[in-house]
């Protein structure tokens, strides 16, 4: 009978590391995809679009405080792409890196909604992906990290977002995938 309670504490923990490195990979799956979803959409606007921010009280001498920033980085446009996004999860794919073993996921649908243009071989593709894709919840969890990385300027968003700020991504997967 010892025997057996060993064999199952053992099973139990392959069983968790299992499922502790799916849940890891699916949660760095849908950070690297919402990253870049959000650049993308971010380089679509006009770089000289611009919106007003701050207060539009008059102040007592007569001057407002307000100020043009980037509509493409501005928090009313973040917010709005965020309030968005999840939607374009169905648009992913899940596929196996062949050199770590590791789930990844990558678009399946060009930009243009056309998939001939894309690689597709060795990606799975169906509503169970993009469903546990758009549930993954890094949005409602990290709207702040993500509206405050996006809101300026960043080199290296994924990196510094998916694996250092947040921790979704093991910096060790995120250096493979990026190298491929």
């Amino acid at each position: 009978m010892k025997g057996w309670g060993w064999l199952a504490l053992l099973l139990g923990a392959l069983l968790g590391t299992a499922w502790a490195r799916r849940s890891q990979d699916l949660h760095c799956g849908a950070c690297r995809a919402l990253v870049d979803e959000l650049e993308w959409e971010i380089a679509q606007v006009d770089p000289k679009k611009t919106i007003q921010m701050g207060s539009f009280r008059i102040n007592p001498d007569g001057s407002q405080s307000v100020v043009e920033v980037p509509y493409a980085r501005s928090e009313a446009h973040l917010t709005e792409l965020l309030e968005e996004i999840c939607d374009r999860m169905k648009e992913y794919g899940e596929q196996i890196d062949p050199s770590t073993h590791r789930k990844n996921y990558v678009r399946v649908v060009g930009r243009n909604g056309e998939s001939s243009e894309l690689d597709l071989q060795g990606i799975r593709i169906d509503s169970d992906i993009s469903g546990t894709l758009k549930f993954a919840s890094i949005v409602e969890e990290y709207e702040d990290e993500l509206i405050e990385f996006f809101s300026r300027e960043a080199d290296n968003v994924k990196d510094k977002l998916c694996s250092k700020r947040t921790d979704l991504c093991d910096h060790a997967l995120h250096i493979s995938h990026d190298e491929l």
